[in-house]
């Protein structure tokens, strides 16, 4: 809203909005041409805008064809129409799937194509493909990528084959739905956040 006061009452910020995802502490907004714009914290790049600092007010990061976003902890993924996925911010998990630990501060194509579906934890990543499979990478330190080990990955790798329907993050921990009404859980839980009892 163009100001760093807390406000305890709902602020208007634009217009033309279809979708809106939040992070730690980044905001990140589709419009209705397909725009992406972003704005809050940049320390590392997680706006996407090629800068870092502060923005408190919307910044264009992709003009066109965006579907989908969503922020984790200090990154954040985009979807374009044609299935691209795009990730930028923090990297040193290996969260934005590039191959690298270093942060990127503009998007960053990850996938060319076939991703239906993306979600963000604290430094963890995951996506579902078109074909139903899922992807996870990043941080894995409690086993929140769900590939059977505790070693981070900077590159996708495939933790189940086909009929994932939603996946959701969380900050250390992972949950995904299949086809079949399923629920299954895995990574962090030290407070019984996976409910496996």
């Amino acid at each position: 809203d163009g100001t760093y006061s807390n406000s305890n009452t709902p602020v208007p910020i634009t217009s033309g909005v279809v979708s809106v995802a939040l992070g730690g502490s980044h905001s990140c907004a589709i419009k209705e041409d397909g725009s992406l714009w972003c704005w809050g914290a940049n320390w590392d790049g997680r706006l996407g805008d090629g800068t870092g600092g502060i923005k408190n007010t919307p910044v264009q990061v992709m003009s066109s064809g965006v579907v989908s976003v969503a922020l984790g902890g200090s990154h954040t993924c985009a979807i374009k129409q044609d299935g691209s996925l795009w990730c930028w911010g923090d990297n040193y998990y290996g969260q934005l799937g590039d191959g690298t630990n270093s942060d990127r501060n503009a998007p960053v194509q990850i996938t060319s194509s076939g991703v239906s579906a993306v979600a963000l934890g604290g430094y963890h990543t995951c996506a579902i493909k078109q074909d139903g499979s899922l992807w996870c990478w990043g941080n894995n330190e409690y086993g929140q990528l769900g590939d059977g080990t505790n070693t981070n990955k900077n590159t996708p790798v495939q933790i189940m084959e086909s009929g994932v329907s939603t996946v959701a993050l969380g900050y250390e921990h992972t949950c995904a739905i299949k086809e079949n009404g399923s629920l299954w859980c895995w990574g962090w839980n030290s407070y019984g956040q996976l409910g496996d009892g």
